[in-house]
């Protein structure tokens, strides 16, 4: 039944999807309790106009809890009914974050027996990975499994223990595949069942999973509470886009108006508070209180006492008190690290003390928010079902989510209201916004705020935190802290593992590579003579669909046009004296902080280059000869453990300084944060600091480097004939064995192109004129705040919504990873900053070689960003990724 078929039958009932069907024409296809689940919303998204937001998940609608309890419980005693008995006690249940991580445990619990993991995003120090996946129809894709337990995901030794996955909806399945596929391939299993609220696919999605049933050679069940499909009218995706984006320019000014009334209101208000003072104090007073003392500033004119909006002042110190809960010993605070039936009890004894702990606080509130925080939705949920059990209280529950979507306060849209305050937890992709939706205006007499001990930080506590958006709204908040799990395995150091008897040495030029011996050391070993390389698009379809790893095979060595290699050197000789700049900048920046003589360890391969150059820089200004080697890091796979081990061998970790040429988004920044702390955690020399030096960083996601500005690095222009003819570097099992190097490829044949050295020359030969540039700018960056700002995964996180990517891995954002993207991927379009000019030409030059269009944006924080072709496969692309018509 469409909504407006079911509003005409009962005409006094809204819909919540009745905003976005009215205005855009979309219908949501199925019975009349499919409406009572989902209600629709927009965020900015040319690719999806509409977003189905559920009303018995517990996440952006506050909902009672033992009506979001029940839903998940009663798809987990459909599950026990459907295997039986038996199958359901050896059955493992497994959620997805963040949405899904409450539910996934209440279908565990409906099973009774089975124990409980969900996937994550936030990765726990000391606590390697089990295994992972990627969401490729998320704002935050990476999924961790981090198991206390490693056996807990394995398959018994027949492969009939069943594995169950849980999400809040199906709208592809192409996440449950991706999991399935990534799982099984570790440990075939020979049934699998999905669980949704939900099941919104097509015909042709739910023909997809049958077939890939039958690929693996597996039984795969499907259980969901509701099935319908949505029906999207041509042009929806236009018009929905243009719809968020005058709603989102009516907030602004109706924001901007409402602090202009607020601030005449205070100024008028304090203009009448003065004439009143004059007044009582006399004639005398009165000829005196139009002229301020001096020195003095008008009351009126104060900013300091003006209220922010009309609506919401400027926060003042929270209302906040928080309950010690009595949280049991040896529970988890959910299924992060695994959730036993043995935890399911405690827990269940202790919930009646503990909601009890949290009635005596709520001062006679009548009606009550439990507010969970991100993945942590179980617990929240539970004390919330103890509570209204045991009291008359009126109880709903939701959580805080990472998710932007677009609040319009009409009875007929699911968001009405949305809270945004900074993340609390330190999360390891950086600073970024968070939101409370339903919350504000909702009429709760006070909200419980629960979080883990790992996320009561003092931004929390801060005057534009949670804590304190929260007071705006309400007239009492108790804050409800879990105890933050600790795996057993991260509280002794891991045994140190036994290191052979020798390690390999670094590889040097000429023999690997066209760069002087003295200029790196190849932490590497030579796969020169094995085949390695595939065409770009057999590439891209393997990585998308999880068939390969990107760092498994080589892409083809991009031969440039004599144009372009004139494109290359007129960049080169109009921006030398630049790179020079910045190559001084960060060098003399970095001996200041890790000096006297610190080893450089650069980032194969686009780290090389600028770590030779800083070598030289060293030496010429200083006469210091640093010892400079290149390793491989290979994202979702971490760095090369052997060549840690090499260097820790050889110098003291806490001299190694690593070295990258560029920032993006930070992906690499993270990676080897979390590559190091696993490392020392498996046994590993411990010491080596994860900061990465660079070269330019428009991401804003280090401390140290040559300059934030996104400009045109020529070494990005070309690959291995600017590195010193050394290819990408390659991790595969059957060629890197546990005490090996990474691999990668000399290009000797390819020496009549090379220009490395023409490269390193060309700058080198500014250092002297840039000098006292230099010395200014490293004395003013030694003092600056230079704290990573992260605005490059913020802007790539809105990019990836904006344009239906839903994949921030496929984003690639500044001139080197737009250059890389035309090179190495399937480019699907090139998104170029208005008026960015010369760094841009060889981009579009490489842009029209490869049919890739150009799109012309504004407030675009770099000077461009490539998109990867977010779906490609050949059948549904060209030969050069380009989409075919109908795709």
């Amino acid at each position: 039944m469409s909504g407006r078929a079911r509003r005409e039958e009962a005409v006094d009932v809204v819909w919540s999807g009745d905003w976005v069907a009215e205005r855009l024409g979309v219908e949501l296809e199925g019975d009349a309790e499919l409406h009572e689940l989902l209600g629709l919303a927009l965020r900015r998204n040319p690719k999806r106009a509409h977003l189905l937001v559920s009303n018995v998940l517990g996440k952006h609608v506050p909902q009672r809890p033992s009506v979001v309890y029940g839903a998940g419980f009663a798809l987990g005693e459909r599950v026990r009914e459907l295997l039986g008995t038996d199958a359901a006690r050896r059955a493992v249940v497994l959620g997805y974050a963040e949405t899904a991580t409450g539910l996934g445990h209440a279908v565990a619990d409906g099973l009774r027996d089975a124990p409980y993991l969900h996937s994550t995003r936030r990765p726990v120090p000391g606590v390697a990975p089990a295994g992972g996946f990627e969401e490729a129809h998320s704002h935050a894709t990476t999924h961790l499994l981090l198991p206390e337990d490693p056996g807990l995901l394995a398959a018994d030794a027949d492969g009939t223990a069943p594995l169950v996955l849980v999400d809040d909806e199906f709208s592809t399945g192409n996440t449950v595949l991706n999991t399935v596929r990534a799982l099984h391939d570790l440990q075939p299993r020979e049934r699998y069942v999905i669980v949704a609220l939900v099941d919104m696919r097509s015909a042709g999605d739910r023909e997809r999973l049958t077939a890939f049933a039958a690929e693996i050679g597996a039984r795969v069940d499907l259980v969901a509470r509701n099935s319908g499909t949505v029906t999207l009218p041509d042009g929806v995706l236009e018009r929905g886009r243009a719809l968020v984006a005058v709603e989102e320019a009516g907030q602004k000014a109706a924001e901007k108006a409402a602090e202009k009334a607020a601030e005449k209101a205070a100024e008028k208000a304090a203009e009448k508070a003065a004439e009143k003072a004059a007044q009582e104090a006399g004639p005398v007073a009165a000829r005196e209180a139009g002229r301020p003392a001096e020195g003095a500033r008008s009351t009126a004119a104060a900013p300091q006492e003006r209220p922010t909006t009309a609506s919401a002042p400027a926060p003042a110190a929270p209302r906040v008190r928080r309950v010690a809960l009595g949280w049991p010993a040896g529970v988890p605070d959910g299924g992060r690290h695994g959730f036993t039936p043995a935890h399911r009890a405690a827990l269940e004894a202790a919930l009646p003390a503990m909601a009890d702990r949290l009635a005596a606080e709520l001062g006679g509130a009548r009606r009550v928010l439990v507010l969970g925080f991100e993945e942590l939705m179980y617990a929240p949920l539970r004390l919330g079902t103890a509570l209204e059990a045991r009291t008359d209280v009126k109880v709903r529950s939701s959580t805080t989510t990472r998710s932007p979507v677009l609040a319009v306060d009409d009875p007929g849209y699911a968001i009405r209201t949305r809270l945004v305050f900074p993340a609390h937890d330190d999360p390891a992709d950086g600073p970024g916004d968070r939101y409370a939706y339903n919350v504000a205006g909702a009429g709760f007499d006070a909200v419980i705020a629960v979080v883990d001990s790992v996320a009561d930080t003092p931004a929390l506590h801060a005057p534009d935190g949670l804590l304190a958006r929260l007071a705006e709204h309400t007239g009492r908040v108790l804050l409800a802290v879990v105890p933050s799990h600790t795996p057993a395995r991260t509280s002794s150091p891991a045994p140190r593992r036994q290191e052979p008897a020798v390690l390999p040495e670094p590889l040097r030029g000429p023999d690997f590579s066209s760069y002087a011996p003295e200029d790196v050391g190849w932490l590497l070993q030579d796969l020169s003579d094995t085949e390695l390389e595939a065409p770009t698009e057999e590439r891209e379809e393997a990585i998308q669909s999880g068939g390969a790893h990107y760092a498994e095979s080589l892409p083809v060595e991009y031969q440039p046009s004599p144009e372009y290699q004139a494109l290359f050197q007129a960049a080169l000789d109009t921006s030398a004296a630049r790179i020079a700049r910045a190559v001084g900048t960060v060098t003399e920046t970095l001996l200041a902080e890790r000096g006297p003589r610190p080893v450089l360890v650069s980032l194969a391969r686009a780290g090389t280059p600028v770590g030779v150059l800083m070598r030289r820089w060293a030496r010429h200004r200083h006469g210091l000869d640093l010892p400079h080697y290149a390793i491989s890091i290979v994202r979702g796979r971490g760095i090369d453990a052997t060549a840690l081990r090499w260097l820790a061998a050889h110098h003291d970790p806490a001299d190694v300084v690593f070295v990258d040429g560029w920032t993006g988004k930070g992906a690499i920044t993270r990676e080897l944060a979390a590559a190091i702390s696993e490392f020392e955690a498996s046994g590993g020399p411990a010491g080596f600091n994860p900061e990465i030096a660079v070269l330019a960083d428009p991401g804003g996601c280090v401390r140290t480097y040559g300059t934030r500005e996104d400009f045109l690095i020529p070494s990005a222009c070309l690959n291995s004939t600017v590195s010193g003819l050394i290819s990408r570097t390659v991790l595969r099992a059957d060629l890197v064995g546990p005490d090996d190097f990474h691999g990668a490829k000399f290009y000797r044949e390819l020496a009549g192109s090379d220009v490395s050295g023409d490269f390193l020359d060309a700058v080198a030969a500014h250092f002297g004129e840039v000098a006292g540039r230099v010395d200014a700018e490293a004395k003013e960056l030694l003092t600056a705040d230079r704290a990573p700002t992260w605005e490059g995964w913020a802007a790539v996180e809105r990019i990836s919504e904006e344009y239906g990517i839903h994949d921030v891995n496929l984003v690639k954002p500044g001139v080197g990873e737009t250059t890389r993207v035309l090179l190495r991927r399937v480019p699907w379009k090139i998104l170029a900053k208005r008026g960015a000019g010369q760094d841009l030409l060889h981009i579009r030059l490489l842009a029209e070689q490869r049919g890739v269009p150009v799109e012309e944006v504004d407030e675009l924080p770099y000077s461009c960003v490539g998109l990867i072709h977010p779906r490609f496969t050949r059948g549904a692309t060209g030969a050069d990724g380009r989409a075919v018509t109908g795709a």
